[in-house]
């Protein structure tokens, strides 16, 4: 069953296409890679899946919604999580929980016990009433992404969630990455460490806003006859013009 399916997208800026003409599916409960040169049009075609952003052509669905025409029920039915976390910081661990509890439309029942035993399963039951402010960046990533999908979402987008943090805390993140997975939550993540891109089930890079590449870590390294996904990566990547995303 396809959670994602993109056909034909297009966006374009006056007269520059940022995304031009993409096609591809993300199959449910897959983690899926989403790689590109910052320039490369990956961002602006995730604010198009994410109901952010209108196509200028094209079509697309995302857990069965159109994003043409049904981009409110698309941000109901997924979690979004940027390299800036997105959490407020001059608010507690507990109050940035259920605030953004409230904005996902979890029933206010089920707020108080659900956030309990969120805290205990990350292990911040003494840090309940700490200000996310004077939180190590690591233990911020795990709460943003924790409350990314608070909501059971059937997707999570992920964009950049790993920039800025050291090896250890980008391992840490990616087994919880699995966890959701294991739960059937699709991932669909950008990043720009290459050695990530070995952890998800396919991978998509994309050039110049064309999709140039779409396989398994594995079968990309066969085909690009590389040892790992930062050749294939820059074998892909030094074809491109462009500079900006």
């Amino acid at each position: 069953m396809n959670i994602i399916e993109a056909i034909d997208l297009t966006k374009k800026f006056g007269a520059f296409t940022a995304v031009d003409h993409i096609s591809f599916e993300v199959k449910k409960g897959e983690i899926f890679g989403f790689l590109g040169a910052n320039g490369a049009g990956k961002t602006t075609a995730m604010r198009m899946l994410t109901g952010l952003s209108k196509p200028t052509s094209g079509k697309g669905f995302v857990a069965g919604f159109d994003i043409n025409t049904q981009a409110e029920q698309i941000k109901k039915n997924i979690g979004y999580m940027s390299q800036k976390f997105a959490l407020y910081e001059d608010l507690k661990v507990w109050e940035n929980i259920r605030l953004y509890a409230g904005i996902y439309g979890v029933p206010n029942k089920e707020i108080s016990p659900r956030t309990n035993e969120l805290l205990q399963r990350l292990g911040f039951e003494k840090e309940k009433n700490t200000l996310v402010k004077s939180l190590p960046l690591g233990w911020k990533q795990k709460l943003a992404f924790s409350v990314a999908i608070f909501h059971e979402p059937k997707i999570v987008f992920l964009d950049e969630p790993t920039g800025g943090v050291d090896p250890a805390a980008r391992r840490n993140f990616w087994e919880m990455i699995y966890q959701a997975a294991d739960r059937g939550i699709t991932v669909f993540v950008t990043t720009h460490y290459m050695d990530e891109a070995e952890y998800c089930n396919r991978v998509s890079i994309m050039v110049d806003g064309r999709i140039e590449a779409l396989d398994s870590p594995k079968n990309l390294k066969q085909q690009f006859n590389a040892t790992s996904m930062n050749e294939v990566f820059q074998q892909l990547a030094r074809n491109s013009t462009r500079k900006n995303d």
